[in-house]
């Protein structure tokens, strides 16, 4: 099961005294701060769970799989994911040291 962002708006509101809207205008907030932050091109560093990155790629050439022509891919920056040691451990069933 893929966890939503009404998952985790539904979590807030069971774990906490806070009331359904107060959940989702968290998890809002949170998203757009988040989203801010890597269109700016900054790193979000989360301890114990891992860091997004904002990567440039840089123009390349392509192949188009169904015609086989060749083009030219434009740059663009991406967005990667590192996950940190102990969500790796966590994940693996490891204990943490």
């Amino acid at each position: 099961m893929t966890l939503t962002k009404e998952h985790i708006i539904d979590s807030l509101y069971t774990g906490t005294d806070l009331t359904k809207a107060q959940s989702a205008e968290l998890v809002n907030s949170l998203i757009e701060i988040m989203k801010s932050t890597l269109e700016n091109g900054e790193d979000i560093l989360i301890t114990g769970f891992g860091k997004f990155c904002v990567k440039e790629k840089r123009q390349r050439k392509g192949r188009n799989p169904q015609t086989g022509l060749d083009l030219m891919l434009d740059a663009r920056r991406v967005v990667t994911f590192q996950c940190s040691g102990v969500l790796r451990d966590t994940i693996n069933g490891r204990a943490i040291k």
